[in-house]
Protein backbone atom coordinates (compact mmCIF):
# COMPACT_ATOMS: atom_id res chain seq x y z
CA UNK A 1 0.00 0.00 0.00
CA UNK A 2 1.58 3.27 -1.17
CA UNK A 3 2.34 6.22 1.54
CA UNK A 4 0.78 9.26 -0.19
CA UNK A 5 2.35 12.73 1.09
CA UNK A 6 1.54 15.37 3.44
CA UNK A 7 0.62 18.85 2.56
CA UNK A 8 4.28 19.87 3.91
CA UNK A 9 5.70 16.67 2.09
CA UNK A 10 4.10 18.67 -1.12
CA UNK A 11 5.33 21.93 -0.45
CA UNK A 12 8.78 20.64 0.27
CA UNK A 13 8.46 19.21 -3.76
CA UNK A 14 7.24 22.93 -4.95
CA UNK A 15 10.42 24.73 -3.87
CA UNK A 16 12.03 22.94 -7.08
CA UNK A 17 9.89 24.99 -9.01
CA UNK A 18 11.79 28.77 -9.26
CA UNK A 19 10.11 31.67 -10.42
CA UNK A 20 10.50 32.43 -14.02
CA UNK A 21 13.46 34.80 -14.40
CA UNK A 22 14.73 34.06 -10.82
CA UNK A 23 16.95 32.18 -8.67
CA UNK A 24 14.13 31.72 -5.55
CA UNK A 25 11.43 29.40 -5.73
CA UNK A 26 7.48 29.65 -5.53
CA UNK A 27 7.17 28.68 -2.04
CA UNK A 28 9.46 31.21 -0.48
CA UNK A 29 8.20 33.77 -2.45
CA UNK A 30 4.57 32.86 -0.63
CA UNK A 31 2.90 32.35 -3.96
CA UNK A 32 1.26 28.42 -2.84
CA UNK A 33 -1.73 29.85 -1.13
CA UNK A 34 -3.11 26.03 -0.04
CA UNK A 35 -2.36 22.25 -0.75
CA UNK A 36 -5.01 19.61 -0.11
CA UNK A 37 -4.06 15.94 -0.25
CA UNK A 38 -6.87 13.62 -0.13
CA UNK A 39 -5.68 9.83 -0.51
CA UNK A 40 -3.80 9.62 -3.64
CA UNK A 41 -4.99 13.26 -5.45
CA UNK A 42 -3.45 16.49 -4.70
CA UNK A 43 -4.74 20.02 -5.22
CA UNK A 44 -2.66 23.00 -5.48
CA UNK A 45 -3.87 26.69 -5.33
CA UNK A 46 -1.01 29.19 -6.48
CA UNK A 47 -1.53 33.03 -6.73
CA UNK A 48 0.25 35.21 -8.94
CA UNK A 49 0.86 39.13 -9.18
CA UNK A 50 2.39 38.90 -12.88
CA UNK A 51 -0.89 38.67 -15.31
CA UNK A 52 1.63 37.36 -17.93
CA UNK A 53 -0.33 33.93 -19.13
CA UNK A 54 3.16 32.16 -20.14
CA UNK A 55 4.41 32.68 -16.73
CA UNK A 56 1.07 30.93 -15.08
CA UNK A 57 1.51 28.28 -17.83
CA UNK A 58 5.15 27.82 -17.06
CA UNK A 59 5.12 27.68 -13.02
CA UNK A 60 2.00 25.28 -13.66
CA UNK A 61 3.52 22.91 -15.79
CA UNK A 62 6.86 22.91 -13.72
CA UNK A 63 4.78 22.24 -10.10
CA UNK A 64 2.89 19.41 -11.81
CA UNK A 65 6.04 17.97 -12.79
CA UNK A 66 7.65 18.32 -9.48
CA UNK A 67 4.39 16.89 -8.11
CA UNK A 68 4.62 13.89 -10.32
CA UNK A 69 8.70 13.46 -10.01
CA UNK A 70 8.72 13.26 -6.04
CA UNK A 71 5.25 11.28 -5.45
CA UNK A 72 4.55 8.98 -8.46
CA UNK A 73 2.19 7.07 -7.06
CA UNK A 74 -0.43 10.03 -7.24
CA UNK A 75 -3.01 9.62 -9.20
CA UNK A 76 -3.82 13.34 -9.78
CA UNK A 77 -1.98 16.28 -9.45
CA UNK A 78 -4.21 19.30 -10.14
CA UNK A 79 -2.54 22.46 -10.15
CA UNK A 80 -4.29 25.96 -10.21
CA UNK A 81 -3.00 29.15 -11.13
CA UNK A 82 -4.70 32.20 -10.82
CA UNK A 83 -3.59 35.46 -12.01
CA UNK A 84 -4.34 39.29 -11.98
CA UNK A 85 -7.51 40.24 -14.19
CA UNK A 86 -6.81 43.11 -16.67
CA UNK A 87 -9.24 45.28 -14.08
CA UNK A 88 -6.49 44.43 -11.26
CA UNK A 89 -5.17 41.71 -9.64
CA UNK A 90 -7.72 39.16 -8.12
CA UNK A 91 -5.90 37.82 -5.43
CA UNK A 92 -5.56 42.25 -4.33
CA UNK A 93 -7.67 42.59 -1.04
CA UNK A 94 -10.57 45.32 -1.18
CA UNK A 95 -10.05 48.48 -0.49
CA UNK A 96 -6.37 48.97 -1.18
CA UNK A 97 -4.93 50.71 -4.52
CA UNK A 98 -4.96 49.43 -7.78
CA UNK A 99 -0.92 48.63 -8.48
CA UNK A 100 -0.10 50.64 -11.12
CA UNK A 101 2.51 49.89 -14.06
CA UNK A 102 3.83 52.43 -16.44
CA UNK A 103 4.28 50.04 -20.06
CA UNK A 104 7.64 52.02 -20.54
CA UNK A 105 9.10 51.01 -17.66
CA UNK A 106 10.61 47.15 -18.03
CA UNK A 107 11.28 46.78 -14.24
CA UNK A 108 10.17 48.48 -10.83
CA UNK A 109 12.39 47.65 -7.79
CA UNK A 110 11.95 49.24 -4.18
CA UNK A 111 14.66 49.92 -2.22
CA UNK A 112 13.71 49.51 1.54
CA UNK A 113 15.07 48.90 5.34
CA UNK A 114 12.98 48.13 8.42
CA UNK A 115 14.41 51.06 10.54
CA UNK A 116 15.85 54.69 9.13
CA UNK A 117 19.99 55.18 9.45
CA UNK A 118 21.28 52.34 7.61
CA UNK A 119 21.82 54.25 4.32
CA UNK A 120 19.41 53.18 2.23
CA UNK A 121 18.91 55.99 0.30
CA UNK A 122 22.54 56.19 -0.36
CA UNK A 123 22.47 52.37 -1.83
CA UNK A 124 19.32 53.57 -3.84
CA UNK A 125 21.72 56.44 -5.00
CA UNK A 126 24.25 54.62 -5.70
CA UNK A 127 23.34 51.44 -7.52
CA UNK A 128 20.71 53.45 -9.79
CA UNK A 129 24.47 55.79 -11.18
CA UNK A 130 25.65 51.92 -11.43
CA UNK A 131 23.01 50.94 -13.29
CA UNK A 132 22.96 53.83 -15.50
CA UNK A 133 26.82 53.59 -16.17
CA UNK A 134 26.12 50.14 -17.29
CA UNK A 135 24.52 51.29 -20.17
CA UNK A 136 20.85 50.94 -18.87
CA UNK A 137 18.11 53.50 -19.11
CA UNK A 138 17.17 54.25 -14.70
CA UNK A 139 14.87 56.43 -13.14
CA UNK A 140 15.01 57.09 -9.39
CA UNK A 141 11.50 58.06 -7.37
CA UNK A 142 12.33 59.46 -3.62
CA UNK A 143 9.03 57.85 -2.09
CA UNK A 144 10.06 59.17 1.41
CA UNK A 145 7.80 62.29 1.20
CA UNK A 146 8.54 63.39 4.55
CA UNK A 147 12.14 63.29 4.86
CA UNK A 148 13.20 63.51 1.04
CA UNK A 149 17.56 62.67 0.53
CA UNK A 150 17.82 62.20 -2.90
CA UNK A 151 18.11 65.78 -4.41
CA UNK A 152 20.90 66.24 -1.85
CA UNK A 153 22.73 63.03 -3.00
CA UNK A 154 22.20 63.38 -6.66
CA UNK A 155 23.42 67.04 -6.39
CA UNK A 156 20.09 68.65 -7.85
CA UNK A 157 17.48 71.20 -6.42
CA UNK A 158 15.73 71.94 -10.00
CA UNK A 159 12.45 72.19 -10.14
CA UNK A 160 10.72 69.76 -12.79
CA UNK A 161 9.71 71.23 -16.13
CA UNK A 162 5.71 70.65 -17.48
CA UNK A 163 5.12 68.86 -20.64
CA UNK A 164 2.34 69.89 -23.07
CA UNK A 165 0.05 67.05 -21.69
CA UNK A 166 1.00 68.16 -18.59
CA UNK A 167 3.13 65.63 -16.74
CA UNK A 168 6.23 66.09 -14.81
CA UNK A 169 9.77 66.12 -16.62
CA UNK A 170 11.98 64.46 -14.65
CA UNK A 171 15.16 65.83 -14.20
CA UNK A 172 18.16 64.35 -14.70
CA UNK A 173 21.61 64.10 -13.07
CA UNK A 174 24.50 61.54 -13.50
CA UNK A 175 22.47 59.57 -16.28
CA UNK A 176 19.23 58.92 -14.00
CA UNK A 177 15.85 60.40 -13.97
CA UNK A 178 14.69 61.93 -11.13
CA UNK A 179 11.65 62.65 -9.32
CA UNK A 180 11.35 63.53 -5.42
CA UNK A 181 9.01 66.03 -3.05
CA UNK A 182 12.11 67.88 -2.16
CA UNK A 183 12.04 69.26 -5.68
CA UNK A 184 8.33 70.64 -5.54
CA UNK A 185 9.19 72.23 -2.15
CA UNK A 186 10.87 75.26 -0.84
CA UNK A 187 13.95 74.86 1.34
CA UNK A 188 13.52 73.59 4.87
CA UNK A 189 9.56 73.66 4.07
CA UNK A 190 8.07 70.23 5.89
CA UNK A 191 5.47 68.16 4.59
CA UNK A 192 3.02 67.75 7.03
CA UNK A 193 0.28 65.29 5.62
CA UNK A 194 -2.01 62.56 6.59
CA UNK A 195 -1.59 58.94 5.04
CA UNK A 196 -4.11 59.53 2.03
CA UNK A 197 -2.30 62.81 0.54
CA UNK A 198 1.20 60.43 0.55
CA UNK A 199 -0.66 57.88 -1.43
CA UNK A 200 -1.82 60.19 -3.82
CA UNK A 201 1.44 61.87 -4.07
CA UNK A 202 3.17 58.18 -5.12
CA UNK A 203 0.41 57.58 -7.34
CA UNK A 204 1.17 60.62 -9.56
CA UNK A 205 4.53 60.01 -8.99
CA UNK A 206 3.86 56.90 -10.57
CA UNK A 207 0.76 57.80 -13.05
CA UNK A 208 1.91 61.83 -13.58
CA UNK A 209 5.58 61.58 -14.37
CA UNK A 210 6.99 61.35 -18.19
CA UNK A 211 9.40 58.85 -17.54
CA UNK A 212 10.01 57.95 -21.01
CA UNK A 213 11.81 54.52 -21.95
CA UNK A 214 12.83 53.08 -18.74
CA UNK A 215 14.77 49.60 -18.18
CA UNK A 216 15.26 50.40 -14.38
CA UNK A 217 12.95 52.31 -11.95
CA UNK A 218 14.14 52.46 -8.20
CA UNK A 219 11.94 53.64 -5.83
CA UNK A 220 13.25 54.78 -2.54
CA UNK A 221 11.16 53.56 0.05
CA UNK A 222 10.61 55.27 3.60
CA UNK A 223 12.20 53.93 6.17
CA UNK A 224 9.97 51.36 8.36
CA UNK A 225 7.38 48.95 7.92
CA UNK A 226 3.92 50.77 8.80
CA UNK A 227 1.17 51.57 6.75
CA UNK A 228 2.52 54.35 4.59
CA UNK A 229 5.05 51.64 3.38
CA UNK A 230 2.73 49.16 2.31
CA UNK A 231 0.64 51.36 1.00
CA UNK A 232 3.19 51.94 -1.23
CA UNK A 233 4.24 48.84 -2.48
CA UNK A 234 0.32 48.02 -2.63
CA UNK A 235 0.51 51.10 -5.23
CA UNK A 236 3.11 50.83 -7.21
CA UNK A 237 3.65 47.20 -9.52
CA UNK A 238 6.51 46.35 -8.00
CA UNK A 239 8.65 43.77 -9.68
CA UNK A 240 11.23 42.94 -6.89
CA UNK A 241 12.81 44.56 -3.32
CA UNK A 242 15.77 44.89 -2.12
CA UNK A 243 16.17 45.44 1.82
CA UNK A 244 19.31 47.16 3.53
CA UNK A 245 20.60 46.80 7.09
CA UNK A 246 23.59 47.12 8.83
CA UNK A 247 25.28 44.02 10.64
CA UNK A 248 24.50 44.69 13.99
CA UNK A 249 21.76 42.92 15.42
CA UNK A 250 19.27 45.65 16.45
CA UNK A 251 19.44 46.30 12.80
CA UNK A 252 18.99 43.15 11.20
CA UNK A 253 15.68 42.48 14.00
CA UNK A 254 14.07 44.97 12.34
CA UNK A 255 15.09 44.23 8.93
CA UNK A 256 13.30 41.49 9.22
CA UNK A 257 10.40 43.14 9.59
CA UNK A 258 10.80 44.73 5.95
CA UNK A 259 11.17 40.86 4.35
CA UNK A 260 7.83 40.40 6.33
CA UNK A 261 6.56 43.49 4.63
CA UNK A 262 7.62 42.62 0.92
CA UNK A 263 6.54 38.83 1.50
CA UNK A 264 2.65 40.59 2.92
CA UNK A 265 2.03 42.14 -0.35
CA UNK A 266 3.24 39.70 -2.40
CA UNK A 267 6.94 41.53 -4.11
CA UNK A 268 9.82 39.14 -4.68
CA UNK A 269 12.74 39.72 -2.43
CA UNK A 270 15.77 40.08 -4.71
CA UNK A 271 18.49 40.49 -2.01
CA UNK A 272 19.75 41.88 0.90
CA UNK A 273 22.42 44.62 0.92
CA UNK A 274 24.70 44.66 4.30
CA UNK A 275 25.85 48.35 4.54
CA UNK A 276 28.74 49.69 6.77
CA UNK A 277 29.93 46.38 7.05
CA UNK A 278 33.49 47.12 8.25
CA UNK A 279 35.99 50.12 8.34
CA UNK A 280 39.69 50.09 6.89
CA UNK A 281 41.87 51.01 9.58
CA UNK A 282 45.32 52.81 8.47
CA UNK A 283 46.92 49.41 9.02
CA UNK A 284 45.17 47.13 6.22
CA UNK A 285 42.83 46.18 8.92
CA UNK A 286 39.63 45.66 8.92
CA UNK A 287 37.28 47.33 12.00
CA UNK A 288 33.68 45.58 12.22
CA UNK A 289 32.05 48.97 14.06
CA UNK A 290 28.95 47.56 14.15
CA UNK A 291 29.41 44.12 14.15
CA UNK A 292 30.08 41.65 11.82
CA UNK A 293 27.89 39.81 9.09
CA UNK A 294 24.43 40.22 10.57
CA UNK A 295 23.21 40.64 7.07
CA UNK A 296 24.97 37.92 5.48
CA UNK A 297 23.31 35.21 8.19
CA UNK A 298 20.09 36.47 8.00
CA UNK A 299 19.82 36.09 4.04
CA UNK A 300 21.32 32.58 4.57
CA UNK A 301 18.39 32.04 7.28
CA UNK A 302 15.50 32.71 5.49
CA UNK A 303 16.96 31.07 2.24
CA UNK A 304 17.38 34.91 0.60
CA UNK A 305 19.90 35.99 -2.15
CA UNK A 306 22.95 38.38 0.10
CA UNK A 307 23.73 41.50 -2.82
CA UNK A 308 26.83 42.12 -1.02
CA UNK A 309 29.05 43.63 1.92
CA UNK A 310 29.35 47.81 1.73
CA UNK A 311 31.74 49.04 3.51
CA UNK A 312 31.99 52.22 6.18
CA UNK A 313 33.74 54.49 3.86
CA UNK A 314 34.16 58.44 4.75
CA UNK A 315 34.06 58.91 0.51
CA UNK A 316 30.65 57.36 0.52
CA UNK A 317 29.35 59.70 2.94
CA UNK A 318 31.59 63.12 1.06
CA UNK A 319 30.05 61.80 -2.00
CA UNK A 320 26.59 61.80 -0.84
CA UNK A 321 26.89 65.53 0.75
CA UNK A 322 28.46 66.69 -2.37
CA UNK A 323 25.87 65.36 -4.86
CA UNK A 324 28.39 62.89 -6.43
CA UNK A 325 27.38 59.42 -4.99
CA UNK A 326 30.39 57.09 -4.60
CA UNK A 327 30.54 55.18 -7.81
CA UNK A 328 30.52 58.35 -10.14
CA UNK A 329 33.08 60.35 -7.80
CA UNK A 330 35.54 57.46 -6.53
CA UNK A 331 35.36 54.53 -9.31
CA UNK A 332 37.49 51.61 -8.56
CA UNK A 333 37.21 51.97 -4.35
CA UNK A 334 35.89 49.41 -2.45
CA UNK A 335 32.39 50.72 -2.23
CA UNK A 336 32.36 51.56 -5.75
CA UNK A 337 33.59 48.16 -6.81
CA UNK A 338 30.89 46.67 -4.21
CA UNK A 339 27.75 48.98 -5.76
CA UNK A 340 28.87 48.22 -8.95
CA UNK A 341 28.64 44.26 -8.59
CA UNK A 342 25.25 44.65 -6.96
CA UNK A 343 23.80 46.47 -9.85
CA UNK A 344 25.28 43.63 -12.05
CA UNK A 345 23.30 41.16 -9.28
CA UNK A 346 20.11 43.15 -9.91
CA UNK A 347 20.28 42.64 -13.61
CA UNK A 348 21.04 39.22 -13.71
CA UNK A 349 18.20 38.53 -11.25
CA UNK A 350 15.72 40.62 -13.22
CA UNK A 351 16.39 39.43 -16.42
Amino acid sequence: MPEFPSPDAILDALRSVKYPGYSRDIVSFGLVRDVQVDGSAVGVLIELTSANPEVGRQIADAARLAIRDAFPDLTDAHVQVKVPTPQGAATQPAGIFQRQKDPRIRRVVAVASGKGGVGKSTCAVNLACALALRGARVGLMDADIYGPSIPLMMGLQERPLISEDERLIPPVAHGVRLISMGFLLEPDQAVIWRGPMVQKTIQQFVSQVDWGQLDYLLVDLPPGTGDAQLSLCQTVALDGGVVVTTPQEASVGVVRKGIAMFEKVQVPILGIVENMAWMDAPDGSRIHVFGEGGGRREAARRGLPFLGEIPLDIGVRQGGDAGIPAVMSQPGSAAANAFMAMADELRTRLG
